[in-house]
């Protein structure tokens, strides 16, 4: 098992749940039947040739976590029993029932003693669609890994190539000198109170928004920024409506912790770096924050990327200390991640998939993180946060609201 998967594995050790959801909505046809009835049977006979075809890319799906005392965990062949791996699930269908079940499932762990993956099925009705719940541990991928492990997975269809290579600083010792300096930065406490950091709870909301993936794309364009940049600044407007909804103060502004991608992963399924954007709460005009995320953000990728993986996760030792130190960390208030969909629709056993959200789990002493995924000419997010801190609801209202003002027409 690689550093970085073993790290996860640790982490959730460690009582930090560390599962990954993509949620979905279905249209009719294939093993969804007219009335939104599920043909559960044929559905696991498509994904068990898919799986019994030998596909190296889908290995980890039919291998468990196994912990050896004094090393890192370690990976070993376990056949998935589909039976327990492809259920059908009583919940409501339709979008709402969707993220009431992402709620539930996002306190609740994964087997330990099978592979660490799970596709839970919605029925739909005559109103509602169909869905499904797709989960994996975070020690199988990451979110941008995982978006092509779950199409290759589920449709059999070819995902897209990795990214091309970033250059990063040749001097290797140099990089991890680097590295562990700004890993000991988020010891360092930087952020007032605020109820978006504290003891998580198992009290946990997930909440959907979305927006037209071009029409968000063009209002980035039109400040000089990109869509991630929009999505910052419409997370910035959602926070800062939450935490004044709750009677908290409203920081002028608020650290965020945004991963982003590797290219070298080697056998891993996780690769990603670390930037940080500190959003401006304090501006109400939401084309002036994406301005201001904007300048911050074309400095801080490359510095993530330059960085590499997490430092205080490259041991063992160093990992358990990290688990420590996110309990009480005051470094980032909140986590934003944004990945890279199918830009086509997709179908599972005969069924198309009509609407994609990502949801990414709590982690340390952090209440809420957002996640974001292109699919299909949509951008799909979800805001989970525990409801100790402030409401799923609250953040993902004003979310959408934030979208659709970005997306309106120019201004003059």
């Amino acid at each position: 098992m690689s550093r970085a998967d073993a790290a996860n594995a640790q982490l959730a050790a460690a009582g930090q749940l560390t599962v990954i959801l993509t949620a979905a909505t279905l249209g009719r046809g294939g093993f969804v039947a007219a009335d939104g009835h599920l043909d559960v049977a044929a559905l696991r006979a498509e994904l068990a040739a898919r799986l019994q075809a030998g596909d190296p890319r889908l290995r980890r799906l039919s291998q468990r976590v196994v912990e050896r005392a004094g090393s890192d965990p370690a990976w070993r062949a376990c056949p998935p029993d589909l039976d327990f791996h492809i259920r059908q699930v009583s919940a409501t269908p339709g979008r709402d029932g969707l993220s009431r079940l992402c709620s539930e499932l996002m306190t609740t762990p994964l087997a330990a003693d099978r592979p660490l993956w799970e596709l839970l099925l919605v029925a739909g009705s005559p109103d509602q669609p169909a869905g499904f719940v797709l989960r994996f541990d975070h020690c199988v991928t990451d979110g941008a890994n995982g978006v092509r492990l779950a199409q290759l997975f589920l449709t059999g269809t070819q995902p897209a190539p990795s990214a091309a290579a970033v250059p990063t600083t040749t001097d290797k010792g140099a990089r991890l000198r680097l590295g562990f300096l700004r890993s000991i930065a988020v010891a360092w406490p930087r952020i007032g109170r605020t109820p978006l950091l504290g003891r998580l709870s198992s009290r946990h909301e997930v909440a959907f928004a979305e927006v037209e993936f071009a029409a968000l794309s063009a209002a980035a364009r039109r400040c000089g920024a990109t869509v991630n940049d929009a999505l910052l600044a419409a997370v910035n407007q959602g926070v800062a409506a939450a935490l004044a909804e709750r009677g908290a103060v409203v920081p002028r502004t608020l650290r965020v912790s945004v991963p982003v991608a590797l290219p070298d992963r080697g056998d891993s399924g996780n690769a990603t770096g670390v930037m940080v954007v500190d959003l401006p709460l304090s501006c109400v005009d939401i084309e002036e924050s994406l301005s201001n995320i904007s300048a911050q953000t074309s400095v801080a990728k490359q510095a993530a990327r330059e960085q590499g993986t997490f430092e205080l996760t490259r041991s063992r030792w160093s990992t358990r200390l990290f688990a420590t130190m996110s309990r009480y960390q005051r470094f980032a208030a909140l986590f934003v991640t944004n990945v890279r969909g199918p830009e086509q629709s997709l179908r599972v056993a005969g069924a198309e998939v009509a609407r994609l959200w990502p949801v990414t789990p709590l982690q340390g002493n952090i209440r809420l993180a957002i996640a974001a995924m292109s699919y299909d000419g949509r951008l799909g997010c979800s805001v989970h946060a525990d409801q100790a801190g402030v409401s799923a609801n609250a953040v993902g209202i004003a979310l959408q609201r934030a979208f659709d003002d970005l997306v309106a027409t120019p201004r003059s």
